[in-house]
């Protein structure tokens, strides 16, 4: 099955009105193109084609901070609504390992 992913139906600054797809407690805080290719490529999904300079449509009446440029299309054996929540999910693991952990570091004493 072959579909449009859009980085705006991940992004949890939106409302579904302007076109987020997921579910927010699933859907990703501004996510970055290359994020959504990393996590698509990860699952085992096909990039078909890509281009990172298209702006979706929905977006073109909201603020520049709030659009995210760029679509991928990819090929999947499961649907698109699945496809994305498993999309989502990824970029979510990707990142909590990608960032440091955060705790206190003891400073030894010579």
């Amino acid at each position: 099955m072959r579909f449009v992913v859009w980085p705006s139906e991940l992004d949890s600054r939106l409302s579904r009105k302007y076109g987020r797809a997921v579910p927010k407690n699933l859907a990703v805080e501004a996510p970055r193109f290359s994020e959504i290719e990393d996590a698509v490529v990860v699952l085992g999904m096909n990039v078909v084609e890509k281009d990172h300079t298209k702006l979706n449509p929905r977006l073109s009446g909201l603020d520049e901070e709030l659009r995210t440029y760029g679509f991928l299309v990819v090929e999947s054996q499961y649907g698109k609504g699945k496809s994305l929540k498993m999309i989502a999910e990824k970029i979510r693991e990707l990142r909590s390992r990608a960032k440091p952990k955060k705790g206190k570091t003891k400073k030894r004493r010579k």
